[in-house]
């Protein structure tokens, strides 16, 4: 397929939704970005971090209809580097700007924080799971001994909130976690995804 459609001039574009991990070093975010553009690609979105020593970056990238993930996957081959490159690349079925129109309307984030401890991130998902609620979004951090969790969850299906702020709370105590729930729009507008919260549950 060429990038045209069918001769009526339409061009032809996919999104890949491309996973990148690699040991850390200079230069790395200049590699990807740059074979990406020596594919024609256009990144429409991306997001990377560091942990433990190791670069992660998953980002979407349009490219003209024939470009492949295996044609991405060889230009990655031919980044120059002393440090291994794995990547997983997949095309998007339902493009971005669609994907992202989809934020339920009742969407919420959940901070909950407290002493380093192993299986936090379990005990959460666990309460969540047990409700139904979907886990759109998740972000933890460690500073020294305190344990940061950012949930972005999905409420739509929740038949009371005043029930599951209680349950919240209950599960606050018990785990000895300050929790705060609050809508995404009130997050956005007030927070940044890593600040710490130190208020209890909340609406």
């Amino acid at each position: 397929m060429g990038d045209r459609d069918g001769g009526r001039g339409i061009k032809v574009t996919k999104q890949l939704v491309i996973s990148v991990m690699s040991k850390d070093r200079p230069g790395i975010v200049a590699d990807i970005s740059g074979a990406i553009l020596d594919l024609g690609g256009d990144l429409a979105d991306l997001n990377q971090s560091v942990l433990g020593g190791y670069f992660t970056m998953i980002l979407i990238a349009e490219f003209a209809g024939e470009t492949t993930p295996e044609d991405v996957i060889a230009r990655f081959s031919h980044i120059k580097s002393e440090t291994k490159l794995e990547a997983n690349i997949k095309e998007m079925e339902v493009p971005l700007e669609i994907e992202k129109s989809r934020l339920p309307g009742e969407t919420y984030i959940v901070t909950a924080q407290g002493v380093n401890r192993k299986g936090l991130v379990s005990i959460m998902g666990d309460f969540f799971f047990a409700k139904s609620i979907n886990i759109l979004d998740l972000v933890t951090t460690r500073e020294q001994e305190l344990y940061t969790m950012i949930f972005q969850i999905n409420l739509t299906n929740i038949a009371s909130m005043s029930s599951l702020r209680a349950e919240l709370q209950k599960l606050a105590q018990a785990e000895k976690l300050d929790v705060v729930l609050q809508h995404n729009d009130i997050f956005k507008a007030t927070h940044e995804v890593g600040t710490p919260c130190y208020s209890t549950v909340e609406g």
